[in-house]
């Protein structure tokens, strides 16, 4: 989280009434024009977000005590903190509103800058994150549900009913969606071959043991077999994961795994000597 405080901005402490908990968060935007310009000069929204607040604290007739959100993200990725933590809102359109939410304003408006950038959907997340660690629910809602009002935008608003998620979040597949050409089950098939005999378990080594317990209740030969067994297996997953994808054969897989795990075992079988011999 990159958050810019209310002491670097050099602002006091906020003013606002002090309250602890809320059902969650509303998402806002500003309502009006706001310029690209901020889109390419972070000082820019350190500017606008000053400005939102002198002329918060300048509007005698809704009588604000501090800028009237908890905090707002910028296109940059930065949360810039307003009320801050713990603070009534004054953005959500009367007291009971703001008792039900906080309030974290995207830096987007109405006309000009009116995409929010995914850096500041991060943001607010970050801010949602924060909020939810210190008294806020789980509700994520825009200005809109329960007021009478355009904000948070089209954009934001749709953002907020999948549940404002994290930007390029992925899910992973799930195994029924995962399916291989029978080219790719060919090449499974042949390393498989390849990579069983090192699979540690089924060595048959000194009085044919099979059994995982007695096999490391054998002798100091046994153990360091197997420790070979595994290094070798190591190396040779490590070095299909390095070829994975680049577009090589299967010989060419399969002889370039082998090599890794007669590597290993010469390598494995010089150690187990020399600690021996020490």
């Amino acid at each position: 989280m990159k958050l810019v405080t209310r002491a670097q901005l050099g602002w006091p402490a906020s003013a606002a009434p002090t309250q602890t908990s809320t059902k969650g968060v509303k998402v806002h935007y500003e309502g009006a024009p706001v310029s690209t310009k901020l889109l390419s000069d972070h000082n820019a929204c350190i500017a606008e977000w000053k400005n939102i607040r002198k002329s918060h604290l300048a509007n005698t007739a809704e009588g604000y005590s501090d800028v009237a959100y908890n905090y707002a993200a910028c296109p940059h990725g930065y949360l810039l903190e307003g009320r801050g933590l713990r603070k009534r809102t004054g953005a959500n359109g009367n007291q009971a509103l703001n008792q039900g939410h906080y309030a974290i304003v995207g830096l987007v408006g109405s006309e000009g800058l009116t995409q929010p950038t995914d850096a500041m959907l991060s943001a607010i997340r970050d801010g949602i994150d924060l909020l939810r660690k210190n008294g806020a629910g789980s509700e994520i809602k825009g200005h809109r549900d329960g007021y009478a009002t355009a904000c948070p935008g089209g954009p934001l608003y749709a953002w907020v009913q999948k549940g404002a998620p994290r930007p390029n979040a992925t899910t992973p597949p799930k195994e029924d969606d995962v399916s291989l050409t029978s080219a790719q089950a060919k090449q499974l098939t042949e390393l498989h071959k390849t990579l069983v005999p090192y699979a540690g378990w089924a060595y048959k080594g000194k009085n044919e043991k099979q059994d995982a317990y007695a096999y490391l209740r054998g002798t100091k030969a046994d153990i360091a077999k197997l420790a070979t067994q595994i290094t070798g297996l190591t190396a040779a997953v490590n070095k299909l994961a390095q070829l994975a994808g680049s577009g090589v054969d299967t010989k060419q897989v399969v002889d370039a795994v082998e090599k890794a795990i007669a590597d290993a075992v010469v390598k494995v079988d010089v150690d187990i000597t020399s600690n021996q011999e020490s």
